[in-house]
């Protein structure tokens, strides 16, 4: 059995362009930002969607939004996707990056959550 949850929505902005879209969103939702230390290329956006962390995220391809899914096992939660039909697309530093069927990007990360809130908040898969 594993467990695993949506706990992420991500802002994907071509490095160019971050600078004006942390402006714009912060404003846009009144909230603050800050950057996990350690990971320049997210900017935090506080309380943007209560109970879900909201980021910008600093690439080098087109925009577009994707979701992040923490687990507490990554492999079983990617094996899980890819038979609902995702397909892995690349995987770094133990995040998993899958297109859903119709095209759309998410990543399967490991649970970054306060344990306590992950395990409230989260779905079981499988049996025990």
């Amino acid at each position: 059995m594993h467990r695993s949850r949506v706990s992420t929505f991500l802002i994907d902005v071509h490095q160019d362009e971050v600078p004006g879209a942390v402006g714009f969103w912060s404003q846009a939702l009144g909230v603050r930002t800050s950057s996990p230390p350690g990971e320049p290329q997210f900017t935090s956006l506080h309380d943007g969607v209560p109970g879900y962390v909201l980021a910008i995220q600093s690439i080098d391809d087109a925009p577009r939004y994707h979701l992040d899914i923490e687990t507490d096992d990554v492999p079983a939660e990617v094996a899980r996707l890819t038979d609902l039909g995702a397909v892995e697309v690349s995987s770094w530093q133990g995040c998993h990056t899958l297109r859903a069927p119709g095209g759309h990007l998410l990543c399967v990360i490991p649970v970054h959550s306060e344990p306590e809130y992950f395990t409230e908040h989260s779905t079981a898969w499988g049996s025990e």
